[in-house]
């Protein structure tokens, strides 16, 4: 698995990939710089957008998610990475800001992340444990 800094911008060919919510309301945290920077749509909260593909984490009414209905987009979008590998996704840490989750909430969701995704260092710890 790859890892960048987290804070860190994605590379000219990555995808940002953020927390979102379901209305695309992309006003605050990795939303907002994804609206700006990497096409993120307004009204629109799932999916690839421009350079970014939104994971939501809030719902229309921008109250946070359960876990499990969050895990249901992260498998969606862990399935458009695989069919997808001649893209390179640049994962922020989900959930781990306005949603007020833990790291160790969101991480493992993404244990079958295929090689064309990159994550914060700070879930190395949680992404690799199934490597030993």
């Amino acid at each position: 698995m790859k890892f960048h800094k987290d804070g860190k911008k994605p590379l000219k060919n990555q995808i940002f990939v953020f927390g979102s919510n379901k209305a695309g309301r992309h006003g605050a945290g990795a939303a907002k710089a994804a609206h700006i920077h990497y096409g993120a749509e307004y009204h629109n909260g799932f999916g690839l957008q421009g350079k970014s593909y939104a994971i939501p984490t809030k719902d229309f009414s921008i109250q946070t998610m359960e876990l499990d209905e969050i895990k249901y987009y992260v498998t969606s979008f862990l399935r458009f990475a695989i069919a997808n590998p001649q893209m390179e996704f640049f994962v922020t840490r989900i959930g781990c800001g306005l949603a007020g989750y833990r790291d160790e909430d969101i991480a493992p969701m993404f244990r079958r992340a295929p090689d064309n995704c990159s994550f914060a260092e700070e879930w190395k710890s949680y992404l690799q444990e199934n490597d030993k």
